[in-house]
């Protein structure tokens, strides 16, 4: 019982020390010329989606909800965004080439029809940013136009 004791201690002043180690925020007050509400004449109901759905993790500036400042939970919050921002970063999609652009738009549409994205363990805890069938059919209908265009 005292191994226990000692163990949960040792736990407990390990999880009250990571505290103090900081995690990288992914935060910016510009906006840049480069982002994808920038190059493209997009839609209020697009943008509603987009801004909801996808910028927190595929932008520069990211919402913290509360729980954001306890760690671990920080550094998976951190880790995740640097990949989401690494496969699409929408404050530079301007920076792409055409042919980069269009991947990454073939790339929206079918990670929203196949369900891939918004990640289920975005929306777990982000609610309304879950999409309905209406804002995936509207999402991938407006992608389709411009990649006619």
């Amino acid at each position: 019982m005292k191994s226990v004791r000692i163990g949960l201690l040792i736990l407990l002043v390990v999880f009250a020390g990571i505290q103090f180690i900081p995690a990288k925020r992914n935060l910016s007050d510009e906006i840049p010329t480069a982002d994808f509400m920038a190059v493209y004449d997009v839609p209020e109901r697009i943008e509603s989606i987009l801004k909801t759905a996808c910028y927190d993790c595929h932008s520069d500036n990211t919402y913290y909800p509360w729980y954001s400042k306890i760690q671990p939970v920080a550094w998976f919050l951190g880790d995740h965004i640097e990949e989401g921002k690494a496969e699409l970063n929408f404050n530079a999609f301007g920076n792409y080439s055409d042919r980069r652009k269009t991947s990454k738009l073939r790339s929206i549409k079918s990670q929203v029809e196949e369900g891939k994205m918004p990640l289920a363990s975005y929306t777990w805890m982000h609610e309304n940013a879950k999409l309905s069938e209406a804002d995936k059919n509207t999402l991938i209908t407006w992608v389709n136009e411009l990649m006619d265009n």
